[in-house]
């Protein structure tokens, strides 16, 4: 058994927001675990291409867009899951930040970064 805080792992600037990646590989779970800070008023688009990712939402509020323009609003309480490898949008609302729990399977290695630009989903 195991414990860590925030204050045990340095925060990952990972686009449009913070990631403290709390359980990572090298943990050997089989699975990640991200707190993650979205900044309020962005649109990130994402796509994992070697996970699958949940994310369940404790604070905040935004929405997660599909490719296909379908959107799910995300408050507190809400989880979104992305079993297809989805291409989407992640957009923090315009007032405050979207705070998150993110699990990933397989696990991350825990220093990836997304590469946002205007032409296309950002992978790893």
């Amino acid at each position: 058994m195991f414990t860590r805080s925030l204050d045990d792992v340095a925060p990952v600037e990972w686009g449009n927001g913070l990631s403290y990646r709390l359980l990572t590989k090298r943990d050997g779970m089989g699975f990640a675990v991200a707190d993650t800070l979205v900044r309020k008023g962005t649109s990130s688009a994402l796509q994992y291409r070697h996970h699958l990712e949940a994310c369940y939402c404790i604070g905040g509020s935004g929405e997660v867009v599909e490719k296909d323009g379908t959107r799910h609003k995300i408050v507190p309480g809400t989880i979104y899951v992305l079993n297809e490898h989805d291409p989407h949008y992640l957009v923090a609302s315009a007032d405050e930040d979207l705070h998150l729990v993110s699990i990933f399977n397989p696990p991350i290695n825990g220093d990836e970064k997304h590469t946002l630009s205007e032409d296309g989903f950002s992978q790893y």
